[in-house]
């Protein structure tokens, strides 16, 4: 099984001082981190996701902004596969599926931002087009949202939306779990 790292929007806008704050956003990203830090050692296939929004009424990921740009833990090296998308689902209008099937890909390991969004369309969408995936829940986070009145937290959220991704769309994992399993040392995190 061809496997690749698959970072999604874990991008500035985020963070704190960001416009759109995740709670346990900077816990996530060290979880991230952890395992693009193992991808690198291995020399695997990572692919970092960047939305920049197009829509007229967006409030963040606004293009040529500093939201836009990826968190300082998760940054890109040079040779790094970089996707741009519009779009929650990774897939739609990009080419993140020409580039799985040129590099023959079938196994995604995914973390980022936000579970409830763009986790979720881009691993119902992986799972549609043929691929096995992997989600690595703490080193994703969630929002806040609202329905009928009522506020669910951005834990409740970010739990529903892996609970509806397991077992049928995609395997959910600690990243830790995910590092045994591999059998990759849990590397040190580089301060950011």
């Amino acid at each position: 099984m061809n496997t690749a790292l698959l970072l999604l929007e874990i991008q500035n806008d985020y963070f704190p001082n960001g416009r759109i704050y995740l709670e346990k956003s900077l816990e996530a990203s060290d979880k991230a981190q952890s395992v693009l830090l193992a991808y690198r050692e291995k020399k695997l296939p990572i692919i970092h996701v960047q939305h920049i929004s197009t829509h007229p009424d967006a409030t963040y990921f606004l293009p040529c902004t500093k939201g836009t740009e990826f968190y300082s833990k998760v940054y890109p090296l040079k040779g790094e596969t970089i996707i741009k998308k519009h779009y929650p689902n990774s897939f739609k209008d990009t080419s993140l599926l020409n580039h799985l099937i040129k590099n023959q890909i079938n196994h995604l390991v995914i973390c980022g931002m936000m579970t409830q969004m763009t986790i979720d369309a881009t691993v119902r969408a992986a799972y549609d087009l043929g691929f096995t995936c992997t989600v690595l829940h703490d080193a994703c986070a969630a929002r806040q949202l609202e329905f009928n009145h009522t506020t669910i937290s951005p834990q409740n959220v970010h739990y529903a939306f892996l609970a509806a991704l397991q077992p049928t769309y995609a395997t959910v994992l600690s990243s830790e779990d995910f590092l045994q399993k591999v059998g990759a040392r849990t590397p040190i995190l580089a301060s950011a």
